[in-house]
């Protein structure tokens, strides 16, 4: 058929799909056919092809020669043109008997360099950007992945960072993607205020944020970075500290940062309307389910009324409630707190309904953001599974069970309709932060001890809590001092074989030297830990140890078999008889049973931790024992708005032989974790040779102590620098060694001050302690400086 045609320029603005590396408007230059019914050709020529073959083009646009075509498949040919993403420009126009596809394709990227940067790899910006080696060039992704970057450049703190980018043309239709980068000074946080606020002071809430005023330390802590996503994190931190402290109608107004261009640094300003404290009131269960009695849910209950309210209370009473009805056979039971405040008496009544909750299930759980963190490792978190009963409850546990891990910046959990009715899939959106921690610590003691060796010391160790992205964690330390080195390493698998059982193991090496002997000991713990409760879990753990002792200086002649040599050796007897032994072997098996409610294990305010350790020895080796130990302690914020924490600790250890007498070794040391004030070892039970004072450490103890913990005044919040003082009391009794003094329930005392530092190299802490009760051969060590370790 011979067809008239007339040909006409026309403009038209073709939508692409988002898997399309292209944004904003492309004006697409079309010759389109009219006809009176239909068009043919006889062939397809294309022009303007350099790297694409021709009859790729020729099968992408679908129509063939001598078969009739309209305006509506030549428009379908150039979407399908333009949605492979190779070409910048594409027309379609028919002369004669041809229609010749003229198309203009894109450049392929050769290499993306990047000049200039120091403060962030290479590596780290290549997994950035979407340009990429093979891949097409456009303009508008080359303007995205600058806008990118400098993001990047904001997330570490350098708002003023500018970045350019360029192309160097190569032959053959290829770029080099070059990136310029101005990294420019590091942003700052020049104060940080609160306005409204009365209950609690600005240093208070200052602790409670994550966001940190500027100090000289700041380079290594790198917690005074503006982030706007961690202001509305900082936001959402303040109303939960608020609604957990009675202030049910706090608010937070307005979170502003203001840039001070001139020194490259923001003010933070959050302007909150705190309301009134309010108590619990009157506390009820009402049910609609037929054969649920609330009585018999009045156990679970975790709010009591005339108890200051507190959001978490609530919480925990609906994931009790929803747990104990799930148990019960109700998968769908859902229940919904009801408030009612009387603002006279300033308490809140409570109404628990507990009612049948719609039919849905979870189609599929959906992670994105986790660039590190493996799948496996966010999905485990959940007590939920693809195919479950849908329960908001326990998607809110997940959540804050992500949040505690440490992986996660933030963590949001949302859900999108199913492809049916009755289905939810849920979206997880996280967002990393570094997991791997690098510390230095160091400590001082007075005189030789089997702590540190005597003298300076120092601790350096390299953590990582998200080994490879799995979850697992890892820790490599070494130490030591002029006489001492300690070494290290242990590995955690918290969930062994796909359950919640914490599996891991630990070997060290732990090396003294004193005036008179060394003592050198080398061990290893495999562990296994389950949870019971949210709050309540048990560990145990096998445990094998090899100690070598050899004399030194006077007492070097130990062990060579002629008593005679030995004459200058002033050590106390049970001390000579176990350096003669020479090596010694422990193999026992130990079980904990640990309960802890603290609220922040780095800085903790509230709470209870406890543990109660039984280890049995005899499983083989030399020493054969029982020995049990308990710790405790209990935090309590004294004054919210002094910032003031009280804290009281207890502790108890009893140890006996399972077959003749315990070796001096075995006994246990005090230590200033027993009592402060008193050299290592240098309380309880002793011998004594030519009037040296050995102390061989005793059967039981008992300690308790009482502190205060207070912000340093003057200095700022976030130098990190907290106050504290003390009274701490123990006693180290009874011994199976022949010829030991000193074995009654004698009672010491100590009072003191200390200064804690939450450093960028682990906490820090010094004490100054004075013996208010004490005996004669007691042993005197007012100052302490070393690592803290509280738990």
């Amino acid at each position: 058929m011979k067809a008239t045609s007339r040909f006409m320029n026309a403009v038209s603005a073709v939508a692409l799909s988002a898997g399309v590396a292209m944004t904003g408007t492309i004006a697409i230059q079309l010759a389109a056919i009219q006809v009176a019914e239909a068009a043919t050709v006889s062939r397809i020529e294309v022009r303007g092809n350099r790297r694409v073959d021709a009859e790729t083009v020729r099968n992408y646009i679908g129509i063939r020669p001598g078969r009739s075509f309209s305006n509506d498949d030549v428009n379908d040919a150039v979407k399908r043109l333009f949605s492979t993403g190779l070409f910048a420009d594409v027309s379609i126009t028919q002369s004669g008997g041809a229609l010749i596809v003229t198309v203009d394709e894109y450049a392929v990227v050769n290499q993306v360099l990047f000049q200039g940067n120091k403060k962030i790899k290479d590596r780290n910006l290549t997994e950035a950007v979407q340009l990429q080696p093979r891949k097409s060039f456009s303009n508008q992704a080359l303007e995205a992945d600058a806008e990118t970057i400098r993001e990047a450049y904001r997330r570490i703190g350098r708002d003023d960072a500018t970045v350019s980018g360029r192309i160097q043309e190569l032959e053959d239709g290829r770029v080099n993607v070059i990136f310029d980068i101005q990294e420019g000074g590091r942003t700052k946080i020049a104060a940080i205020n609160f306005v409204g606020n009365s209950a609690f002071g600005n240093s208070r809430l200052k602790d409670v944020i994550s966001t940190k005023q500027s100090n000289f330390l700041s380079f290594l802590m790198r917690n005074d970075i503006y982030d706007d996503n961690r202001l509305r994190a900082d936001e959402e931190t303040l109303r939960r500290f608020y609604y957990n402290r009675g202030y049910a109608d706090f608010r937070v107004i307005s979170a502003a940062a203001d840039l001070d261009e001139a020194e490259n640094a923001y003010t933070l300003t959050f302007t909150v309307e705190e309301g009134e404290r309010y108590r619990f009131g009157n506390v009820e269960i009402e049910s609609t389910i037929t054969g649920v009695d609330p009585q018999t849910l009045q156990s679970r209950l975790e709010t009591r009324q005339g108890s200051v309210y507190s959001a978490k209370d609530v919480e925990d009473t609906i994931i009790a409630l929803t747990e104990e009805m799930a148990g019960s056979g109700y998968a769908f039971a859902q229940v919904t707190p009801r408030g009612n405040r009387n603002f006279e008496t300033r308490e809140i009544d409570v109404v628990y309904s507990v009612d049948e909750g719609p039919r849905a299930y979870i189609q599929r759980i959906e992670i994105r953001g986790n660039q590190r963190t493996r799948d496996y490792v966010v999905r485990r978190e959940f007590d939920l599974s693809e195919g479950d009963a849908f329960n908001q409850v326990l998607v809110q546990r997940a959540k804050r069970r992500l949040e505690a891990l440490g992986f996660f910046q933030t963590v949001n959990i949302s859900t999108v309709p199913g492809s049916q009715p009755d289905q939810v899939v849920l979206v997880v959106d996280v967002v990393e932060k570094s997991t791997g921690e690098f510390s230095i610590g160091a400590g001082y003691s007075t005189g030789a001890s089997d702590a540190s060796g005597g003298g300076f010391s120092v601790e350096g160790s390299v953590t990582e809590r998200n080994f490879l992205g799995r979850g697992q964690f890892i820790r490599v330390s070494a130490g030591g001092g002029k006489d001492s080195r300690d070494y290290s390493l242990s590995f955690t698998e918290p969930y062994f074989l796909g359950r919640r059982i914490a599996a891991g193991f630990d070997i060290y090496r732990r090396t003294r030297k004193f005036d008179d002997y060394e003592r050198d000991v080398t061990g290893a713990t495999i562990r296994f830990g389950l949870p019971i409760t949210e709050a309540l879990s048990t560990q145990f753990a096998y445990n094998y140890s090899q100690e070598n002792y050899a004399g030194t200086g006077n007492c070097s002649t130990l062990g060579d078999g002629n008593p005679a040599n030995d004459a200058s050796c002033t050590l106390a007897p049970a001390l000579v008889q176990a350096i003669e032994s020479g090596t010694w072997k422990k193999s026992s098996v130990s079980g904990s049973l640990i309960y802890n409610t603290i609220d922040n294990m780095q800085s903790p305010r509230e709470g209870i931790y406890a543990n109660l350790t039984l280890e049995v020895a005899g499983l083989g080796g030399d020493a054969k024992f029982i020995k049990a130990t308990a710790r405790g302690s209990y935090y309590q914020t004294l004054s919210e708005e002094l910032d003031l924490v009280g804290i009281l600790n207890v502790g108890a250890g009893h140890i006996q032989a399972l077959s003749g007498d315990l070796r001096v070794f075995d006994h246990f040391s005090s230590s200033d974790r027993i009592i402060r004030g008193f050299k290592y070892n240098g309380i309880g039970p002793y011998q004594t040779t030519a009037g040296r004072i050995d102390h061989l450490g005793g059967k039981t103890y008992f300690n308790a102590s009482a502190e205060a913990q207070f912000p340093f005044p003057i200095l700022p919040e976030s130098f990190g620098l907290r106050g504290a003082v003390f009274a701490d009391a123990a006693t180290l009794y009874a011994s199976d060694i022949a010829g030991t003094s000193g074995t009654g329930m004698e009672w010491r005392a100590s009072v003191g001050a200390g200064l804690i530092w939450a450093s960028p190299f682990g906490p820090l802490r010094v004490d100054y302690a004075v013996p208010v009760v004490k005996e004669d051969s007691d042993t005197v060590q007012n100052f302490n400086f070393g690592i803290s370790t509280r738990f």
